[in-house]
């Protein structure tokens, strides 16, 4: 059986229930707001559905696929894990299992830009991978920050349906589109409606407790005419923490990426 939640329904783009800029800052890893929102989005889901999870032993908790770099929706399910974790623990409830969706191929492309047909396009082209036999016969809870076309969650009931996995599956959402007469370019309207550039990034990165995700990363590499003043003004070991997960991820091997890495390799390296 499919379930499903959101706590922001977008059905007007002029009157949002959430802040955009806030919105903007979560995606770019700014760790109060994460916090935040995660604890809203648990709260509003509990209002709702806190009897089917005291109706399960086992529930499988499933954050938004991603292969080495964690994404702001990894972050935002931490915190929503964190407060699920404490209500089943008040009600003497196993807390939640933690599984992962693998996913072992990555673009370039700024998806918050594209339309359902080349959302889906560039999506399917990636391998996943699921511990079929860990969900089956369990409620399955698949987090993500916002369901613009809804592509994320077809591939995962394509890979459900497929492996023949039985259970109760619910999908969650910070926010869902659901007026579709508004254009799916609207999740890239909310990701950049305050870090617009070089100079929001670096104030973010100079940040200790910055969550450095992909969205983060991907700007950087991506970057045509700033990045050599952004590098002089990012600490060292923040360097060598982005430099860490672009290899992990498998961006050296990206032509669109390899520039920016190769100058921010060089300078932790020379300074210079």
């Amino acid at each position: 059986m499919y379930h499903h939640y959101s706590l922001h329904k977008i059905e007007d783009d002029t009157q949002l229930s959430f802040s955009p800029a806030d919105y903007s800052n979560f995606k770019f890893g700014e760790p109060g707001t994460t916090h935040q929102f995660g604890k809203q989005l648990a709260e509003g889901f509990l209002s709702q559905y806190s009897d089917l999870l005291l109706q399960h032993t086992d529930i499988v908790f499933l954050p938004s696929p991603f292969n080495y770099i964690p994404t702001a929706s990894y972050y935002l399910s931490q915190k929503f894990k964190t407060e699920i974790n404490k209500f089943l623990h008040g009600h003497h409830k196993k807390a939640l299992l933690e599984s992962k969706i693998h996913r072992y191929k990555t673009y370039s492309e700024d998806y918050g830009n594209l339309s359902f047909e080349e959302r889906l396009q560039l999506i399917s082209s990636d391998t996943y991978h699921v511990d079929t036999k860990f969900l089956t016969n369990r409620l399955c809870i698949f987090l993500d920050d916002i369901k613009i076309t809804g592509s994320h969650e077809l591939i995962i009931r394509k890979i459900l349906q497929q492996n023949n996995i039985e259970g109760d599956f619910m999908f969650v959402y910070f926010a869902e589109l659901t007026n579709t007469n508004i254009s799916p370019t609207f999740e890239n309207y909310l990701n950049y409606y305050h870090v617009k550039g070089i100079p929001e990034i670096s104030v973010l990165l100079n940040r200790e407790d910055l969550q450095i995700n992909t969205r983060t990363i991907k700007f950087i590499l991506n970057e045509k005419n700033s990045i050599n003043s952004l590098i002089l003004e990012v600490p060292k070991h923040i360097l060598e923490k982005i430099t860490d997960y672009a290899i992990g991820n498998n961006y050296h091997l990206m032509n669109e990426y390899k520039t920016n890495l190769t100058q921010i390799i060089k300078h932790i390296n020379y300074g210079n």
